[in-house]
């Protein structure tokens, strides 16, 4: 079972569900702005990430600098807090897979946890090419 928390208004989101998809699998796909984990589950994917709160916020395209999030004086519950009234300053796009979890900037990290490899090329939407034709890995 892959899990992904998905902005679909986000390139990087769009990318890696379509990497996803590329190897054979069909995720759970939560959009979290609409569906937004609780706090616990939070706390849970950061730490099967590795990451702290203040590593999962997103800057760009959120009251970021409004609420004041770049004070290092703000706690990991204070961050949490703020991404559980905030859902858009989680960043994205969130990736739980069988081989671990990840917050998936860029994209192609995901190929990093996913069970199966890549079933043929794969280009993101920019142009770039991830992957080759025979499914190889190619950056």
């Amino acid at each position: 079972m892959i899990t992904i928390y998905h902005n679909p208004d986000c390139a990087t989101s769009r990318n890696t569900l379509a990497m996803i998809r590329n190897s054979g699998n069909e995720p759970q796909i939560i959009e979290y702005l609409k569906t937004p984990p609780s706090r616990a589950e939070l706390v849970v994917l950061l730490r099967l990430m590795g990451l702290t709160p203040r590593q999962l916020l997103r800057e760009k395209g959120t009251p970021y600098q409004e609420l004041g999030l770049g004070d290092p004086a703000r706690t990991d519950d204070e961050l949490i807090d703020a991404m559980m009234a905030h859902p858009i300053l989680i960043n994205r796009p969130i990736v739980v897979a069988p081989l671990g979890a990840k917050l998936c900037r860029p994209s192609e990290e995901v190929l990093d946890i996913l069970p199966s490899s890549q079933r043929g090329a794969f280009t993101k939407e920019d142009g770039e090419r991830v992957v080759d034709s025979n499914g190889m890995r190619l950056i």
